[in-house]
């Protein structure tokens, strides 16, 4: 497995612009960031599907998690770099190697501020007084562009989309909740195999309208369960949803 990222900065902050894995056929099989390049000239032959997350939470190697990567030294911006391996990363390449060999995997994000443990801090009070602004002439917090997806236009590569954002969203977060929601919906539109995780609280309809996707990343009991079900999604072809049993 190798992982790349391309990190944008605006207002000092950091974007992911850009995350690829690259599914490696061997221990001899390596690529450069000039070879991702020329890979993604051919998405249609190179990337075998997407997988869309909450937020990113990556680092360049040789660094440490940072709010400002400027900050640390960091120079290279706007072009691919190799990232850090992380817990994201490993079930992804686990569940993808052997069925996708010599492909490349396109990460998305609901949120494109790169950024640790996101979710409880005022930024998601901000995200969603932004989402209200999207679609006006009104300026927003964190950039149109670089920290959300649009949605109506959005381009997706490769045979399937995996949904891994999450599904716990707080009821006052509305506009975040419509925004997933609306993501599903477009996504639905696409010729692409739609598969998640989900659990016995809904069934896989309601789990598209509702955006309630399980992450494959979870703690406790639950780390090695939800990392084999991810498995699971792409053990056949086609790929199929899978539901979790307590």
């Amino acid at each position: 497995m190798q992982i790349f990222g391309k990190f944008t900065t605006k207002f000092d902050m950091d974007f992911i612009n850009g995350h690829y894995i690259y599914l490696n056929e061997n221990e001899d099989d390596k690529i450069t960031p000039a070879d991702l390049e020329t890979m993604l000239k051919k998405k249609r032959k190179t990337v075998c599907g997407t997988v869309i997350l909450y937020n990113p939470e990556l680092t360049p190697v040789g660094y440490s998690m940072s709010h400002f990567l400027q900050e640390d030294g960091f120079e290279q911006y706007d072009e691919f770099v190799p990232l850090t391996e992380n817990p994201m990363s490993y079930i992804i390449n686990a569940g993808l190697k052997n069925i996708y060999p010599g492909k490349l995997v396109e990460i998305k994000y609901l949120f494109g501020y790169n950024r640790s443990n996101i979710a409880p801090t005022p930024i998601i009070e901000e995200f969603d007084a932004d989402l209200d602004k999207l679609s006006s002439r009104q300026f927003t917090r964190y950039d149109k562009e670089l920290n959300y997806l649009d949605v109506p236009n959005i381009r997706l590569s490769g045979k399937f989309v995996f949904f891994g954002m999450g599904h716990k969203y707080d009821r006052h977060h509305k506009a975040i909740s419509h925004y997933a929601q609306s993501l599903a919906a477009q996504v639905r539109k696409l010729d692409k195999q739609i598969v998640f995780l989900h659990d016995n609280n809904y069934d896989i309809e309601e789990a598209i309208d509702l955006a309630y996707f399980l992450s494959p990343v979870a703690t406790g009991k639950m780390k090695e369960i939800r990392a084999n079900a991810f498995k699971e999604v792409f053990k056949e072809s086609p790929h199929k949803v899978v539901k979790i049993r307590l």
